[in-house]
């Protein structure tokens, strides 16, 4: 064997160790883009994926973020952004102003809103239970106990009683018939509706006032007739609950004042 194939069969051993130790390449992060709505610059991340189906956009505390099928047309993304102009600078300028989600660290003698009023929350030495002595939620809790988790599951048993009575008031001034109810913990839905699996309300819900609350509980009701959001099925909202649009507005800006336990 002579020197040069001897060089060239090092060289391939090297670079063979060598790749064992390197890195993966990471995945490219999307570009930055920007847009100009209402004179404003504003930027914004585009995720397109084969997976992905429809057009969406998510607004929170890292911006703008729209989903977009992989195929599809800039001008067609493009033209949808703007088509949601309103919503997305309204939304950018309550995220701006809004103070910041309040995380909550459970303790003895915080007072928590509930329902329209406010409850205090008292914690006693005990086995980890919890218990409601009329507007007092009182934690009994071991030394280590996770004092928000005992809180929260206090609060979800507390929202899915009030819900299944809200639901089962509604149900038949829409004409259907009581559905399946559960909670969810979603950080960007109040609700979703299944003709099959039923409908699912957002716990925290039980922060708001309780005409809320119903405005949600209706929303999802009149999915069981529209699975959509076009006129037959505002009307149907409209039937059991006819101040839906203020309803929906003072929703949206109560939602950035919910504690977050």
């Amino acid at each position: 064997m002579n020197l040069r194939r001897l060089a060239e069969q090092f060289g391939r051993h090297l670079d063979h160790q060598l790749n064992l130790f390197r890195l993966p390449t990471p995945p490219a992060r999307p570009a930055p883009q920007h847009v100009v709505l209402d004179g404003q610059v504003i930027p914004y991340t585009l995720n397109q994926g084969r997976q992905r189906r429809r057009l969406t956009l998510t607004i929170d505390e890292r911006g703008l973020r729209v989903g977009a099928p992989h195929s599809l047309a800039r001008a067609e993304i493009d033209a949808f952004i703007h088509q949601h102009r309103a919503w997305i600078v309204q939304k950018l300028a309550d995220l701006a102003t809004a103070a910041r989600p309040r995380h909550v660290s459970v303790r003895d003698g915080l007072r928590l809103p509930l329902l329209g009023d406010e409850i205090d929350v008292r914690v006693h030495p005990g086995a980890n239970r919890s218990r409601w002595i009329a507007t007092t939620l009182l934690l009994e809790a071991r030394p280590a106990a996770d004092l928000n988790l005992l809180a929260q599951r206090a609060l979800q048993k507390r929202a899915l009683n009030h819900f299944e009575t809200r639901l089962a008031h509604f149900a038949p001034q829409l004409g259907v018939s009581v559905p399946r109810v559960g909670l969810s913990s979603a950080r960007t839905r109040w609700g979703s509706c299944s003709r099959h699996s039923g409908i699912r309300l957002n716990w925290r819900l039980i922060h708001l006032p309780p005409h809320l609350g119903d405005y949600v509980a209706v929303h999802e009701l009149a999915h069981l007739h529209e699975m959509n959001h076009g006129p037959r099925f505002w009307a149907w909202v409209e039937r059991a609950y006819p101040d839906w649009q203020a309803a929906r507005t003072e929703l949206k800006h109560a939602a950035n004042q919910l504690p977050i336990l």
